[in-house]
């Protein structure tokens, strides 16, 4: 693996696997930008703080730099293990915040950019959720016409993602 290359790595939700409709189509605009990309599998693993310890495990055997970008409870998994590996960037895609059966109730992101994206009709997580995440971090939040899934907003999250990887990759 090439270290001066930019890895992305994706966290699938709790209902999803490595390669659903929105890690595969993320996945495809990193390849474009001529980066790394692993999509760590959680499928089994019902536990979110588990999940933590997988994806701790996982980014410590990474070199050089990486983008996290995580969905639902993917979302806390990367925001969690941001604290010890301060990746470059996070992609937020319906974060599980403030759930009952989460150990970090209120989970710090670090990283040198995140930005969220949620849906107004999110019914698994509370737009109200987000939206106090959010402000709480200072995180720059997108919220869509959209349901947890986010299903109609591909567009939008393509765009995003695709601006947030090629600002991170002018810096290398």
């Amino acid at each position: 693996m090439d270290d001066a290359k930019l890895t992305v790595v994706f966290a699938h939700g709790k209902e999803s696997g490595p390669w659903g409709t929105k890690i595969t189509l993320l996945a495809g605009i990193a390849k474009e930008h001529d980066c790394h990309v692993e999509s760590v599998d959680f499928r089994g693993v019902s536990d979110p703080d588990v999940r933590v310890s997988i994806l701790k495990a996982f980014l410590a055997k990474l070199q050089g730099p990486f983008f996290l970008v995580g969905s639902s409870m993917g979302a806390y998994v990367v925001t969690v293990a941001s604290a010890t590996f301060f990746p470059t960037a996070m992609l937020l895609l319906a974060p599980a915040v403030y759930l009952s059966g989460y150990a970090e109730q209120n989970p710090t992101p670090f990283a040198g950019q995140t930005v969220v994206v949620h849906g107004w009709h999110d019914q698994v997580v509370p737009v109200d959720n987000v939206l106090r995440f959010c402000r709480e971090h200072s995180i720059e939040l997108h919220v869509q016409p959209d349901g947890h899934q986010l299903l109609g907003s591909q567009l939008q999250i393509k765009l995003l993602f695709r601006e947030m990887l090629q600002h991170v990759l002018c810096r290398f």
